[in-house]
């Protein structure tokens, strides 16, 4: 019963904070600070109450409709929400049980990771829609994970330095970066953006290595199946453009989450 509660607090803290991305979201867009002023229906830009603003229940109760203007409101609030408090959840559960750190190091790698789960989400709806992978949020990702990376190389049980993990990681952020800005040479730019090359720094820098590898994989993988049925449901062409930052972050949580698994799974089927 104490663990129910535990994880609906986090479930509950999750959605909290997935309504509060999309309001980064909207504000990037709009080039506003979403640090200040309140929330605001973006048809009628009528400031909305507190009850306006619970996550997922207002958009239950409301319908998905505006209370002052009835326009529809966007799935993408709900969606936002919900899978925001989803990752928190699974952060909080692979920290409790396949997580190394201890103590007072345990709750700052949670924070990390909380963090590093937010921006990526707003990358992914904002590519999503825009087709652009905003410096404001890519750049501050690569500074935190170098920070967080910088922190790890003091070893407190041993009381040594360890360079190891740092050289590994930034080997892997040259390698992701590196094969994306070949892509990006060979096709002129058609194929991948700049963003990608960036993003795919920040995942070698983050994943390190072989988890990298996974991540491409399915984000290759799943860019390839979910493009093929596009085509086939005809509402794209071999000439359209499909923006790659989704597919690449997806890629990143799969990794994160299971790559260990999927690593090991796939040396058994070898043998």
């Amino acid at each position: 019963m104490i663990h129910f509660f535990f994880y609906l607090i986090i479930f509950i803290f999750g959605l909290a904070v997935g309504s509060f991305l999309n309001c980064v979201i909207y504000r990037l867009e709009k080039k506003q600070s979403f640090l200040k002023g309140r929330s605001y229906c973006p048809y009628c830009k009528h400031i909305l109450k507190w009850q306006d603003l619970i996550p997922i229940f207002s958009f239950l109760i409301l319908k998905g409709k505006c209370h002052y203007c009835q326009k529809k409101i966007s799935w993408q609030y709900p969606l936002v929400e919900i899978s925001t408090a989803l990752i928190f959840l699974l952060i909080f559960n692979f920290s409790a049980f396949g997580g190394s750190a201890q103590g007072w190091q345990n709750i700052f790698t949670i924070l990390y990771l909380l963090v590093i789960s937010s921006f990526l989400i707003i990358i992914f709806v904002y590519d999503l829609k825009h087709y652009i992978i905003p410096d404001k949020v890519v750049y501050p990702l690569i500074g935190i994970t170098f920070l967080y990376q910088l922190f790890g190389i003091w070893n407190l049980e041993f009381g040594i330095w360890n360079f190891k993990p740092l050289i590994c990681a930034i080997l892997s952020a040259i390698f992701a970066s590196g094969f994306f800005l070949f892509i990006v040479f060979i096709s002129k730019g058609r194929a991948m953006g700049i963003g990608d090359i960036k993003l795919a720094f920040f995942m070698g820098f983050f994943l390190g290595f072989p988890n990298i590898l996974v991540a491409l994989f399915f984000a290759f993988m799943i860019g390839a199946i979910i493009g093929i049925g596009l085509i086939l449901m005809k509402k794209k062409t071999l000439k359209s453009e499909v923006p790659f930052g989704p597919f690449l972050i997806t890629g990143t949580f799969i990794a994160f989450f299971w790559g260990q698994i999927l690593i090991n799974w796939y040396f058994k089927l070898l043998i």
